[in-house]
């Protein structure tokens, strides 16, 4: 078994991504952290295979905590600008996977992992050939974090307005907020519910039928 730490500052994410991660064949969560701190600790007393990290923590950058942690690396993060993405790769970070993502997603990425660490523990000689299988193994089901059918940048604008609301918004408010159809907010919404970024809840108001709400979680 490939036993993973998560690193991250909230509860409710964390806790998602460890049911992600106890999906996937062969890795079991092996602890949860939710500072640098605690991070530095865990992997000190857990020895762990790989550590799933997320950029911001309360205490310390993550990525100020990576180069401590002398393990293997999958970033998750909400951290979409260049310089973070670049100093993660120089920090030695495997992967990169952006919030939100699908659990189709992160499986897929800790499937290539486990490919690539077979490929790379072993006491042999490795050749050009073995060293060149082992990168592509790494990243050969890396997929676009956008359900297809959908636009990278109508999931960013939505996953933005959720992210900023300090309450839960129902799709119609959403489209309205945003200008687009009620049909269209909630595919959008439903896509980030299925990925654990967001909860999904009913909304019951003074009469007629309950809606259902989305509160950003990840």
């Amino acid at each position: 078994m490939i036993r993973t730490l998560i690193v991250d500052d909230d509860f409710r994410v964390a806790g998602v991504h460890a049911g992600f991660v106890s999906e996937v064949p062969g890795f079991a969560v092996a602890g949860v952290a939710h500072t640098a701190a605690e991070a530095r600790a865990r992997v000190r007393e857990l020895a762990p295979d790989l550590v799933l990290l997320d950029v911001y923590l309360p205490d310390e950058p993550g990525l100020s905590v990576l180069p401590d942690l002398k393990t293997d690396t999958i970033v998750l993060s909400a951290a979409t600008d260049a310089a973070s993405i670049s100093a993660a790769i120089r920090a030695g970070a495997l992967n990169y996977l952006i919030k939100p993502f699908t659990t189709r997603q992160l499986s897929e990425r800790l499937t290539s992992y486990a490919r690539y660490r077979g490929l790379v523990t072993t006491e042999r000689p490795m050749s050009q050939d073995d060293v060149d299988r082992a990168f592509r193994a790494l990243h050969d089901q890396d997929r676009a974090a956008t359900p297809k059918g959908q636009s990278s940048a109508t999931a960013r604008l939505v996953s933005e307005r959720l992210r900023g609301s300090p309450t839960p918004l129902s799709a119609a408010e959403v489209a309205r907020e945003l200008g687009m159809a009620r049909a269209t907010a909630q595919r959008y919404l439903t896509a980030l519910a299925e990925s654990g970024a967001v909860e999904m809840r009913l909304r019951y108001g003074a009469t007629g039928r309950p809606e259902h709400e989305y509160d950003w979680i990840g």
